[in-house]
């Protein structure tokens, strides 16, 4: 799977792993100084320009998925082993809301639902060129992940 992604998402995703680790150290420390990393988009000037986007689709930042969303990424940057066998599937946007591109463009993920006893209706989809989308409503919507 990783040879499929462009050195930009295997970066984004590298980045979301130290991210995560981060988060898990400082909100186990039990100081309320350090208990949230501040975002990317959090430290960045309010006049830093647009952020790069491949859609035109509402954002969501990284830091502002579930955990569960954050643990699918990292299984992502590690090429798995993945919770369901759909998983690393291809997704066909039968929707049209992902912008339009050839079949096998897009690869699809399990976000797990923790009260959920079947794959739940999150998703992350991800494009070859580095686009990721996440779902909380089994395709119904979608939003561009930024960092």
């Amino acid at each position: 799977m990783l040879n499929r992604l462009s050195p930009t998402v295997r970066g984004f995703l590298a980045g979301l792993l130290v991210m995560a680790a981060l988060w898990v150290v400082f909100t186990t420390t039990g100081d309320d100084a350090t208990s949230s990393i501040a975002t990317a988009a959090e430290t960045q000037p309010a006049d830093s320009g647009p952020i790069e986007q491949f859609s035109n689709l509402d954002v969501v930042f990284a830091a502002d998925l579930p955990i569960e969303a954050l643990d699918t990424l990292n299984l992502i940057a590690d090429d798995g082993p993945y919770p369901f066998s759909q998983d690393d599937g291809v997704f066909q946007n039968r929707e049209g809301i992902l912008p339009d591109q050839q079949r096998g463009y897009y690869r699809e993920y399990t976000v797990i639902t923790p009260s959920s006893d079947d794959r739940g209706a999150r998703r992350i989809v991800a494009g070859a060129d580095g686009d990721l989308y996440y779902t909380s409503d089994h395709y119904d919507s979608f939003k561009e992940i930024v960092w």
